[in-house]
């Protein structure tokens, strides 16, 4: 027998488990199911905005859950110039931090299982097919637990199990199974390419962020995680024909830099460096096809200037997850629901980053930006809050957003 749900969220990182625990939270029986076994490393940089500290104290994540959890309180620009600049973030709650995906992800994904979601692990998406039409056996047609008729998705995964739920969101990565099986158009073969290593010995323990002239408007990050260690590496936009072969040349010159050197002074690197490409097509991918809703990296919902994804995965599998509970039964409302949601949430962002990710292609307009983000105190403090996405990045010329306090309210896990 076919297992039923209402939602069936097919991918397990933070996108998936977001949308587990908020369709649980919303009454909802769910169904995650991810070809790995957690924990499972995922290349990322690992950083962690106030946006994505929110969402993330607002599913209920402990930190303490988390090994490697580091806090940032200290962080640090450098110009291409050389110049450094130091940005201050508030001490009214946590604005940054730095937690492993290996560890991040299976604490999630724990909190997803204490909700009452049904975790399927080492499950991986084989069979993708619509099912309640004229034809089907009797036991396509099996009431759901929300009380209605079959009528919805069945899936198929690699240890013989069945699924078949009434939406689902897919939350599988920008090479989506999903995406695949459905024939739905997708996501670029990543506009940014990204390339990191682990240190450990780092005794820096700010966040630094260095623009090096050959990578602009890429950079290069040493993004400090508990026990003295570090997430090290460097993004860059992709060019067209261009592979990732060449990032491990790369790599290797740019640990030989001042910069790097400094930083990394009596550092070792732990295993192996590792690329992976960076989708962050948001405009351009479909965000639904029937009952299937994309999140996350399947979305293309990553930030255009910086390359972050983590908080932008949350978000679009919060509101997938919103957009199934609270929009009706009709496929066509649920899309346009989530289309809504995501263009009022994310979309101005995502374009004004990409605005501004123009400006940092050129040295001078890097120098200039760190110049004016260290003018004075009060740029500084505000720089940071804008960065670490505090508030939405297109906040002040979005007026439909504006609440009071917005520019100025306290970070995530506040002490009690």
């Amino acid at each position: 027998m076919a297992a039923t749900c209402d939602l069936l969220v097919v991918g397990g990182g933070p996108a998936g488990a977001a949308a587990a625990i908020r369709g649980a939270a919303a009454g909802l029986s769910v169904v995650v199911c991810d070809k790995a076994a957690f924990p499972r490393d995922k290349t990322c940089g690992d950083g962690l905005t106030a946006s994505a500290l929110r969402l993330l104290e607002r599913l209920g994540l402990d930190p303490a859950a988390v090994a490697g959890w580091e806090p940032i309180h200290g962080v640090a620009v450098r110009s291409p110039s050389g110049r450094v600049v130091d940005l201050p973030l508030p001490d009214s709650g946590l604005f940054a931090a730095v937690a492993p995906r290996a560890s991040l992800d299976e604490a999630l994904l724990d909190v997803a299982a204490h909700a009452g979601v049904e975790v399927r692990q080492q499950a991986a998406l084989e069979g993708l097919r619509e099912i309640g039409a004229a034809g089907e056996t009797s036991a396509a047609r099996e009431t759901s637990a929300a009380g209605e008729t079959g009528v919805g998705v069945e899936a198929a995964f690699s240890d013989g199990g069945v699924v078949r739920a009434r939406y689902v969101v897919a939350a599988d990565g920008m090479y989506s199974a999903v995406r695949r099986l459905t024939g739905t158009s997708g996501v670029h073969l990543g506009e940014w390419h990204a390339f990191r290593q682990y240190f450990t010995g780092v005794a820096d323990r700010r966040l630094w962020v260095i623009f090096e002239p050959d990578l602009l408007p890429g950079y290069a990050w040493v993004f400090p995680v508990a026990g003295g260690r570090a997430n090290v590496g460097f993004g860059l936009p992709r060019r067209p024909g261009v592979s990732v072969r060449p990032m491990a040349a790369q790599w290797r010159d740019l640990l030989e830099r001042p910069a790097l050197q400094e930083l990394l002074a009596g550092a070792e690197p732990e295993g192996h460096h590792r690329a992976w490409p960076i989708p962050a097509d948001l405009a351009r991918a479909p965000l639904s096809s029937g009952r299937i809703l994309f999140a996350g990296d399947a979305a293309g919902a990553t930030d255009p200037m910086t390359g972050e994804g983590i908080g932008q995965a949350l978000l679009t599998g919060i509101l997938a997850a919103e957009a199934v509970a609270g929009a009706g039964p009709e496929p066509d409302a649920v899309a346009r629901h989530y289309r809504a949601a995501v263009d009022h949430h994310l979309a101005p962002d995502v374009r004004f980053a990409a605005a501004l990710g123009r400006i940092l292609t050129s040295r001078a307009g890097a120098r200039a930006a760190v110049r004016a983000a260290g003018l004075t105190p009060w740029t500084r403090r505000n720089f940071a809050r804008w960065l670490f996405e505090d508030y939405p990045r297109a906040l002040v010329l979005t007026p439909s957003r504006w609440r009071r306090g917005a520019f100025t309210g306290p970070g995530a896990y506040r002490a009690a």
